[in-house]
């Protein structure tokens, strides 16, 4: 075209020309940037597997990943399985991206230590105060004929540990989150986090307390039970990793507790509860579901507690 100049062509070192690079480039230079290409490529195959990378064309099947690891299923006739079956009670709600990580990563851990067991979340759906306690008094009382002992076991707490025991607490009620490993909470009398009882221990204490609406303290009232039944608590030992032993996946910046004390609560909450328990706690199933949570099976249990007003006027928000 009358008044243009055509580009000049670009050398390349090792003779040659090139109307697409600006500048000189070398060799070395050419080699280099096809290894990041291919390097780039690379990563991007790994990646595509996951949805992480770039979607792929249409019509071009995406590269399956690598499979998760699979918990080992469980034959009635294994014997290294052994002859107990643990009902996982998990007091629960509104966390769910806890439960998503928790399901799948108990059912693997108790897996491959061959413990029976069945993860019965136990979901508060009224619209009274949280009620730790009483829920783990309903999914006792739900928990069936197929289980003959529990885990009170908080959703936010994972056990890191693979020679933490979950076996069967014959001797006595078996405190796996003690004082000594929970990242959290350590004095002497804490019992909370993550409990073993066989279900004829529970009974002799008649459960927990329904009185502790809100967060805290059933556990510390829960002791004195255990200690009123003639049970003594047993804890882990030999176990060397301390308090990064649990991994606590609670953030308390995003997710406050209800921890407010409403009327008489303050003074209550210090007191032994002598007549409540699973005698007397009240409640609704509203639904029971079983789920498959990553590929790990659980069941929901939707619970409506109950509340009198006049023996706990501290059970709604006020």
């Amino acid at each position: 075209i009358k008044g243009l100049t055509p580009p000049a062509a670009l050398p390349v070192y090792g003779g040659g020309s090139l109307g697409l690079l600006p500048g000189k480039v070398s060799v070395f230079q050419l080699f280099f940037a096809a290894l990041l290409l291919g390097f780039a490529s690379l990563l991007w195959l790994q990646l595509s597997c996951s949805g992480e990378g770039a979607p792929p064309g249409r019509g071009v099947p995406r590269r399956p990943c690598p499979p998760e690891p699979r918990a080992p299923p469980v034959t009635d006739d294994d014997p290294s399985w052994g002859p107990h079956r643990l009902a996982l009670l998990v007091p629960f709600r509104e966390r769910f991206e806890e439960l998503l990580a928790f399901v799948p990563y108990m059912h693997r851990f108790l897996s491959e230590k061959r413990i029976r067991h069945h993860i019965l979340v136990l979901n508060q759906v009224d619209h009274f105060r949280f009620n730790r306690a009483s829920l783990i008094n309903v999914g006792f009382l739900e928990s069936g004929n197929d289980t003959d002992y529990i885990a009170m076991h908080d959703v936010d707490l994972l056990p890191l540990n693979e020679q933490l025991d979950y076996g069967y607490p014959e001797a006595g009620p078996f405190h796996v989150a003690s004082p000594e490993l929970h990242p959290l909470y350590h004095y002497k009398t804490y019992v909370g986090g993550i409990l073993l009882l066989t279900k004829q221990h529970y009974e002799m204490c008649n459960g927990m307390s329904n009185r502790f609406w809100g967060w805290g303290r059933e556990d510390d009232e829960f002791y004195r039970r255990i200690k009123g039944a003639g049970l003594q608590v047993r804890r882990p030992t030999g176990i060397t990793t301390g308090y990064e032993t649990f991994q606590h996946l609670h953030d308390p910046a995003w997710r406050k507790r209800d921890q407010k004390r409403i009327a008489a609560q303050k003074q209550e909450q210090f007191k032994v509860d002598r007549e409540g328990g699973l005698n007397n706690v009240r409640y609704r199933i509203e639904s029971r579901t079983a789920l498959s949570v990553a590929g790990a099976p659980c069941t929901v249990l939707n619970i409506l507690l109950d509340c009198d007003t006049n023996e706990t006027p501290w059970c709604t928000f006020g």
